[in-house]
């Protein structure tokens, strides 16, 4: 599996270990966190955490997550990735987190083509999935931009995280499913 990609302005880099303090930047900022299903983290043992994990599925074949690097700056600006990849079936999901600094400058919809284009070219999918939370409003104009397709609700989906430290279970949250074929 590939471990690298290349945009005009960015470097999308298999995350390692040591881009935990950049990363923890981004996950602990509660406007970002908020449509990842996270609570923001509040440690960087958190970012140690998930990178792990990421690595772990990555070895399985299972999903890669890719730190997204300004080539100019070498900053990292926030991770997108294969949450999932389903070769049986030719399919994926992916997934995507920005820094604050970085929104509304084409960055996610750069580093979100990279990985269609790499999906559909180098592993062959027949689909790419993304499940978008239906007020993540900015997430869901980049897919209809790329030409996504929403296809429904996905109703109480999944089980919402507890954003506000007061404990919240039972509480579900829709979900919108936009795909895109190789086709499209």
């Amino acid at each position: 599996m590939i471990t690298q990609l290349h945009t005009n302005r960015l470097h999308l880099r298999q995350m390692k270990e040591s881009d935990s303090a950049e990363l923890f930047q981004v996950w602990s900022d509660p406007e970002v966190a908020t449509y990842m299903n996270i609570s923001p983290f509040s440690d960087e043992k958190q970012a140690v955490e998930m990178i792990q994990v990421l690595a772990n599925l990555a070895e399985d074949n299972q999903a890669i997550r890719f730190s997204i690097i300004e080539k100019e700056s070498g900053t990292i600006m926030g991770s997108c990735g294969y949450n999932y990849l389903d070769y049986e079936h030719a399919r994926a999901e992916i997934g995507y987190d920005l820094a604050k600094a970085y929104w509304g400058k084409g960055y996610a919809a750069e580093a979100v083509s990279a990985l269609v284009d790499h999906g559909f070219t180098s592993l062959k999918l027949n689909r790419i999935e993304a499940k978008v939370d239906p007020r993540n409003v900015n997430s869901i104009k980049l897919l209809e931009k790329l030409e996504f397709t929403r296809e429904g609700m996905l109703r109480g989906y999944e089980r919402a995280g507890t954003r506000d430290g007061a404990g919240v279970e039972n509480i579900f949250n829709d979900l919108y499913m936009y795909s895109k074929l190789s086709s499209d």
